[in-house]
């Protein structure tokens, strides 16, 4: 009994996702952070996420994030830090992002509003099993305008991608329509509603050339929406654009639009479905700097629309991704107290793994 509890102990261990890139925001993290590298190619300092302060260049940047898709205006005009920014569901980060697109924001010439800060890793993103995590929200104030296409969240070949608002070409003057989409075609929509997280993890199999959907709204775990849908599955692993493009479908509207990111992270099976993210807890604390724009709610919306085959409700099936939501109870009278410490120790320390004595 005690070989076999210590067995499925370490086997659960063992189980836990690695992340594989992450894009997550600690409280000493400012927007001043993402000015100290640009593509002046002029020597800069850059990380405070990581408390790193070495020296690097636009050829030999330091990770976590590239900034230079925005337009003419200063750096917080297109981007915002503050612990009121993220979804509170959300324990990794001690704060959320929120990314502008306005009547300036067009980039290196370009008719389509843009502010996209983009991972910067020497990490391959693009092999293997791979779920990209992220949340979005929005609110009534600077709320997006759904005359106009959005694309969120994409690759730049666009294989797979969220989109907002009416599409470029299609009939009508707007569309408050939220949805995902795989090669351009829809799979899965909903109405976008201000004040509500929106959480989902692009589910990649880059080797079979699929990829799939997990979704959920405020602190619901994540569950499969659409399973796995083939596609033209490729990265070089600097080219996942978290932002906003907004095409101008032949008309322009210069009113700035806020969104608001948070939970952003690449990570290989099994997927974590908490929202609480890959390192529950560890997020701190952090000063929220002045906003009136910031979602404050996380209920989830009543009505959604689904537009593939739906999959089940379940979330785990004995062929699909692993999940990490373990639950572990240990008996003391079955593990002696040294075990027990050099597990404990072990063990808790893989963020989505709960472990506890029980006497």
């Amino acid at each position: 009994m005690k070989y076999a509890l210590i067995a499925s102990l370490l086997f659960a261990a063992a189980a836990r996702a690695s992340v594989v890139w992450k894009g997550i925001f600690n409280s000493s993290s400012t927007v001043a952070d993402f000015d100290k590298c640009k593509s002046s190619g002029s020597s800069c300092r850059r990380n405070a996420n990581e408390h790193l302060k070495r020296k690097g260049s636009w050829s030999n940047q330091i990770e976590p994030w590239q900034w230079y898709i925005h337009g003419s205006g200063a750096t917080p005009t297109y981007l915002g830090l503050s612990s009121s920014f993220k979804n509170l569901a959300d324990t990794s980060d001690a704060q959320g992002i929120r990314i502008t697109i306005d009547g300036t924001a067009f980039w290196n010439g370009q008719t389509m509003e843009r502010s996209e800060i983009i991972p910067q890793t020497s990490a391959n993103l693009g092999t293997g099993h791979l779920f990209y995590h992220f949340s979005l929200s929005t609110s009534t104030t600077n709320p997006p305008n759904p005359g106009f296409e959005h694309q969120i969240a994409f690759f730049e070949s666009h294989f797979t991608e969220i989109k907002y608002g009416l599409l470029s070409g299609a009939s009508g003057t707007s569309d408050n329509t939220l949805r995902w989409c795989v090669g351009g075609v829809t799979h899965w929509s909903t109405p976008l509603t201000a004040n509500i997280w929106y959480n989902f993890a692009y589910d990649i199999d880059f080797g079979a050339g699929t990829v799939a959907l997990w979704q959920s709204t405020g602190s619901a775990p994540l569950t499969q929406v659409v399973g796995p849908v083939s596609a033209s599955t490729s990265t070089n692993s600097a080219d996942w654009h978290i932002g906003q493009l907004r095409l101008s479908n032949g008309g322009t509207n210069p009113a700035p639009e806020d969104w608001f990111w948070s939970g952003i992270f690449v990570e290989s099976e099994p997927i974590t479905t908490s929202i609480e993210g890959p390192f529950p807890g560890q997020g701190g604390s952090a000063e929220p700097e002045p906003s009136t724009s910031a979602p404050v709610t996380t209920a989830a919306p009543t009505t959604s629309e689904q537009t593939s085959v739906p999959v089940p409700s379940t979330t785990s099936t004995a062929s699909g991704p692993l999940q990490t939501q373990w639950a572990v109870r240990l008996h003391a009278h079955q593990v002696s107290p040294v075990l027990q410490f050099r597990l404990l120790t072990i063990i808790n320390a893989k963020p989505r793994l709960d472990v506890r004595v029980i006497n």
